[in-house]
Order: structure tokens, then C-alpha cells, then sequence
């Protein structure tokens, strides 16, 4: 059976700069599980690295999200690390093998791929674009061309975030 539907253009993309042991990234979370809910698939969030050097196992973090998300569970992880910031000062990477553990992901895969490193080259390659385009601190948004800086203030991201998702949405009916 063939599908006559015309064919979608591509979701507008948003950009979440995060670093998952940053507090502020974890107030963030609300305004990215509200943007999930009122968008779901017409807005496509990637999460995008940027490890800060003031927080040591920020690093690891980072790879420990491309792992989750080889293993199809991102989004989940990064919520539930950001959730227990504290918990990742105290207890370092044992505490990232533990997350993914809770999850009922391959642990085992976890502690490997953070001692063979396979996923920093993703880490630094966004950490790189992220100083290209002017990220400093997170959480930074990138929708529609735009930088919008939360390391210094929610206040009213998500409103601003919505305008440019409705905006270029509303472009792509048009």
C-alpha cells in the first residue's frame, strides 16, 4: 500500500546546550519537558554538549548521555542525571553507571564505553561548535538561527523559544 500523503519537511530543530552537572540546566528541565509536550514530533530537540570546566564530571556526563542515546534512552537519562546533580558531585562516574542501571540499560556497556572514551569525539566536536557560535554557559538554546542564553535567567526562555517554534512552523504550511 503506498502513502499519498505529501511528504513532511523536516521538523524545525532546537538546540539544548546542556551540561548535566550544571544546576541551572536542571531548572531548565521544565521548560524542555513543557517544549516536548506542546510540540512532540514537529519540533525535533537535540541535546547538544557542553561540559564546563569548573565541574569535573561534567565530561564524562556528556558521554555518558551518547551512550544512553545509542541505547535509545537520552532524553530519560539526561533527566534523570540532571535531577540528582548533587548526587554526580559526590559520587563521580559510578554514579553515571548507576543512572544507566536504574534505567535497565546495559550498565556494563556504560562503564565500558566511559573508559574506551568512543564517544568524545561527539562531546568535543559540540563543545566546539557550541565556542563557534557563542555558547559560554548553559543551558543555551538555538532555534531558528537564534541564541537564547539561559545560564544567566529562565526568565522567559520558553515563552521566546514557543514564538520561534510557532513562527517557523506556521513558515513550513505556509
Amino acid at each position: 500500500m503506498s502513502d499519498s500523503s505529501p511528504t513532511r519537511a523536516a521538523a524545525p530543530v532546537l538546540d539544548v546546550w546542556c551540561e548535566l552537572q550544571c544546576p541551572d540546566c536542571r531548572s531548565a528541565l521544565d521548560d524542555v519537558r513543557a517544549l516536548r509536550a506542546r510540540y512532540g514530533d514537529r519540533l525535533e530537540l537535540r541535546l547538544r554538549h557542553f561540559p564546563l570546566e569548573k565541574h569535573q564530571h561534567a565530561f564524562a556526563a556528556a558521554q555518558a548521555a551518547e551512550e544512553a542515546l545509542e541505547q535509545g534512552q537520552g532524553w530519560p537519562y539526561v533527566e534523570a542525571v540532571l535531577g540528582r546533580v548533587e548526587e554526580l558531585d559526590r559520587k563521580g562516574e559510578a554514579f553515571l553507571v548507576e543512572v544507566a542501571r536504574e534505567l535497565g540499560l546495559d550498565a556494563e556497556e556504560f562503564d565500558t564505553a566511559l573508559i574506551d572514551g568512543r564517544h568524545i569525539l561527539i562531546v568535543d566536536a559540540d563543545h566546539a561548535e557550541g565556542k563557534a557560535i557563542g555558547v559560554t554557559g548553559t543551558p543555551t538554546y538555538v532555534i531558528g538561527g537564534e541564541r537564547l542564553d539561559g545560564g544567566k535567567s529562565q526568565e522567559g526562555l520558553r515563552e521566546r523559544i514557543e514564538e520561534i517554534a510557532d513562527r517557523l512552523l506556521a513558515e513550513q504550511e505556509a
